[in-house]
């Protein structure tokens, strides 16, 4: 594991993270509230149901990402023992956190300035963030899962190292 191969990784995870950061910016509707007359904003319960979808796309990405991710990361570094396993929930955390900043950014902005401004009668989208912050859990969740199976259904150096010794499992020592 070189300096080198590991800012590339950063780099993939963080480009991976933008690339998401636009999709969900894209395939989320935000709900609306509609100004009422008195300063009052209102919505529907499927408005409602909308701050749930939000989160939901921002999982489903992180999903995606993050297998993509662990993946890449076990075939470059497979070998590495434990390090494997950090740098993978590093760069999938970051990839969410750049995601979760892309689609803030692309999004209609801060939401409480947008409804002060807003004449009764308008339709304000509320801001395009997590508000679950658990989903931002789910990238380096999604991102480890490669590299534990990889590591535990793999080809194991070691044992096939003690096989080529004469040293392996007591079963493969006793001839018959």
């Amino acid at each position: 594991m070189t300096l080198r191969s590991v800012a590339l990784h950063l780099a993939l995870g963080l480009g991976l993270g933008a690339l998401a950061g636009v999709v969900w910016w894209a395939v989320t509707d935000l709900p609306t509230f509609r100004v009422v007359n008195g300063g009052g904003a209102v919505t529907s319960e499927r408005g409602l149901a909308g701050y749930i979808a939000a989160d939901a796309w921002f999982v489903v990405c992180g999903a995606v990402v993050g297998l993509v991710l662990g993946v890449v990361a076990w075939r470059r570094f497979g070998r590495s023992g434990w390090l494997v396993v950090v740098l993978t929930v590093v760069v999938g955390a970051a990839a969410g956190l750049v995601c979760w900043w892309v689609g803030y950014e692309l999004g209609p902005g801060a939401f409480d300035a947008r409804l002060a401004a807003a004449k009764p009668g308008d339709l304000v989208p509320v801001e395009l963030t997590v508000r679950a912050r658990v989903a931002l859990a789910v990238w380096p969740l999604f991102a480890v899962i490669p590299v534990l199976l990889g590591s535990s259904l793999g080809h194991d150096p070691e044992v096939d190292a003690e096989d080529d010794l004469g040293t392996g499992p007591a079963e493969a020592r006793v001839s018959g």
